[in-house]
């Protein structure tokens, strides 16, 4: 007997998308109630969630489960199929020419040239389908579109040029590779998956402040998604901590939303581009807080109320009247699921041969945001997405 599953969720929320995705690829079934179309539900919500101010929150039978990244985290511990009652399959294998890990602009890139190549790439998307641009509101200088695009809308049109070259895109999250011999072995749940050649485009994930109250109220007003949980903070003062161009683009969302903005920032400089320095400066609504780092989040064990600051100049310590705080500090590679069988740099990002996108492993090649620490730009990553379609292509040819 299937299980009731209810999903809470509002438009336009990548990590709502990315938990129906792990449910239908379960084949099981679900009630979504969009709570930004029915408020009326919002109380009711965050009562079924203890407290959860973020979105997804995921409810199976009246077990809470909590949101997104929690579903994922039962999943990759093999205990999400005993919750829902699903019995264990056997194992299936599947061999392809070529395999894409990512699906950022990086990674459909490599698939659309990998398929007009003919190589018949299989992509697997990872939990985060679409990559980091599915957390981002308007991109305005992506080329081709001088109006600006939304990040999910841009990423959807991509899949989709993809998958008209004949790209199987699978929705999935490698949970281990095994390069050590050919053809490459990859396994994704109960399947396993052999290919000849591998492109790694997982991108990075975001980083949060690592500090004990930050686990404490994550999703109870801490939230790495302006986007998604915006909604939640209508009318009230709220700060977002960074200093690049993710934390400025956040701001400035924010204050379509929020009574206040402050934005924190641990230097005196931002590494933002200008443009969108300026648009944030110009912002009556967005107070900037230099040289500053949150020592402590406050509350009342339900919900945020302050935050405690930390001057990096004098050390003095001061606290602000907040509802909600955002996190955009920066991004880690997504390499752990490698365990070390390709060449990093200092800073766990994969390392390429001059200026192509060939690893220390002949047959294995890597683009995008999981190789770049500084560009991170859509742009660049789907560059890089290209050159190592061409280098498989080549290298297949040679190695046929």
């Amino acid at each position: 007997m299937s299980k009731e599953i209810t999903i809470y969720s509002k438009s336009n929320c990548p990590y709502c998308v990315r938990a129906k995705m792990l449910l239908e690829s379960k084949g099981v079934t679900y009630t979504e109630i969009n709570v930004q179309d029915h408020p009326e539900e919002k109380e009711n919500m965050i009562r079924r969630s203890n407290g959860g101010k973020t979105f997804p929150q995921i409810v199976i039978e009246d077990l809470h489960i909590g949101g997104c990244d929690e579903l994922y985290e039962l999943d990759k511990f093999k205990k999400l199929d005993t919750i829902l009652g699903l019995n264990s399959k056997k194992v299936e294998r599947e061999h392809h020419k070529l395999v894409i890990i990512g699906s950022g602009p990086a990674g459909y890139t490599a698939a659309i040239y990998a398929g007009r190549a003919n190589l018949k790439p299989v992509l697997f998307t990872g939990n985060e389908k679409g990559g980091q641009l599915t957390t981002t509101t308007d991109i305005e200088n992506f080329p081709g579109f001088p109006e600006g695009i939304n990040g999910v809308d841009l990423m959807l049109s991509m899949e989709k040029q993809a998958k008209k070259f004949e790209t199987k895109i699978i929705f999935g999250e490698i949970t281990k590779i095994d390069l050590s011999k050919r053809p490459f072995t990859i396994y994704v749940g109960k399947k396993v998956h052999t290919s000849d050649s591998v492109i790694v485009a997982t991108g990075a994930t975001a980083r949060y402040l690592g500090i004990p109250s930050e686990r404490e109220y994550k999703g109870r007003g801490v939230s790495a998604c302006a986007t998604c949980d915006g909604f939640f903070f209508k009318g009230k003062d709220v700060a977002i901590v960074g200093g690049g161009d993710t934390a400025m683009e956040e701001a400035s969302y924010l204050t379509n939303l929020c009574n206040k903005v402050y934005l924190i920032h641990r230097r005196e400089t931002f590494k933002a581009s200008q443009a969108m320095q300026d648009r944030v400066k110009n912002n009556p609504k967005i107070e900037i807080i230099y040289n500053s780092t949150v020592e402590e989040i406050l509350g009342d064990k339900v919900e945020v109320n302050q935050l405690k600051l930390r001057s990096t100049v004098n050390e003095a310590t001061s606290t602000i009247d907040i509802a909600g705080l955002f996190v955009a500090i920066g991004h880690t590679p997504n390499t752990s699921f490698l365990d070390g069988q390709l060449s990093l740099d200092g800073n766990g990002y994969l390392l390429v041969n001059d200026n192509t996108s060939k690893t220390n492993i002949p047959g294995v090649f890597s683009c995008g945001d999981v190789i770049d620490s500084n560009y991170r730009q859509a742009i660049t990553a789907a560059g890089s997405g290209c050159k190592a379609a061409m280098d498989a292509e080549h290298w297949l040819e040679k190695n046929r």
